[in-house]
């Protein structure tokens, strides 16, 4: 059934139920390769000596925020994703299956918009979608913090995200088969020249090039942030600058047109 009304706030707390999802070592290997693992990097695509990459949470739980959408809080044609969170409880197993509880966060009121967060939880992570949808703000509710400015420091460490053309078509065998990653015609009709990178690939993907340039493993990630700022088309390269070290790192990710991930954080083990 679809509910359409009730106001952005009474969203609040809404259970979106549960479910539990199953993979295999194939899932965990394709979804390494499709965020940019090589074939020399053993720990990640050879079932031998697999670890799992933490970010792969996120394509077990993208049902949550469909869900959301699904029940008609918010116009899925218009809604954006603006930032994620994902926060390591424990190691993913190479295979088997995760149950996961979701649940509606916080809704703020950014006036011409709402941002509706989506909690995730599991025995392995906690993960929180923020998706910004226009049009659905003015209830009078709280706005939110605000985003942080961006540093004037200059960064400790520059590094490079180089993606492949063919990408996009891999990721989104992951889960996310949203047209306007493999469409022209549907990527036209968002204004954009031609399909473009997930988002969530994006960030998991800088977080390969950033545990090298931090001498840090990608499997190590324990907490991870980023708001995504603007699109990354397949095969582009982009600049990684980084602020800290492994265990407290800020970060962003740059092209010559702008921030296209901007407040990135991460901690590696």
């Amino acid at each position: 059934m679809i509910v359409t009304a009730l106001s952005p706030d009474q969203w609040r707390g809404r259970n979106l139920g549960t479910r539990v999802i199953g993979y295999d070592e194939r899932d965990a290997i394709l979804y390494a390769l499709a965020v940019g693992a090589r074939a020399a990097d053993l720990d990640l695509v050879f079932e031998d000596r697999l670890r799992v990459l933490p970010t792969f949470a996120l394509t077990l739980a993208q049902w949550a925020p469909d869900a959301l959408g699904a029940l008609g809080a918010f116009d899925t044609q218009t809604t954006l994703h603006g930032s994620q969170s994902l926060d390591a409880v424990s190691a993913l197993p190479r295979s088997g299956e995760i149950a996961m509880s979701a649940r509606v966060g916080e809704v703020w009121d950014k006036g011409r918009a709402a941002v509706f967060e989506v909690v995730v939880e599991s025995d392995y992570f906690v993960a929180t979608w923020s998706l910004f949808a226009p049009g659905a703000g003015g209830f009078g509710g709280d706005r939110g913090p605000s985003a942080p400015s961006a540093t004037e420091q200059e960064p400790a460490m520059v590094g490079t995200l180089t993606t492949g053309g063919d990408q996009a078509a891999l990721y989104r065998l992951t889960g996310d088969r949203h047209h306007i990653h493999i469409d022209p015609a549907a990527a036209e009709r968002i204004g954009q020249p031609r399909p473009i990178l997930h988002g969530l690939c994006t960030l998991a993907a800088a977080t390969l090039p950033l545990a090298d340039m931090l001498g840090a493993h990608p499997a190590d990630v324990t907490s991870l942030f980023g708001r995504f700022a603007a699109p990354v088309f397949p095969g582009d390269s982009a600049h990684i600058r980084a602020w800290g070290q492994a265990s407290n790192c800020r970060f962003d990710v740059t092209t010559g047109g702008g921030a296209v991930l901007s407040g990135g954080r991460a901690v590696f083990a």
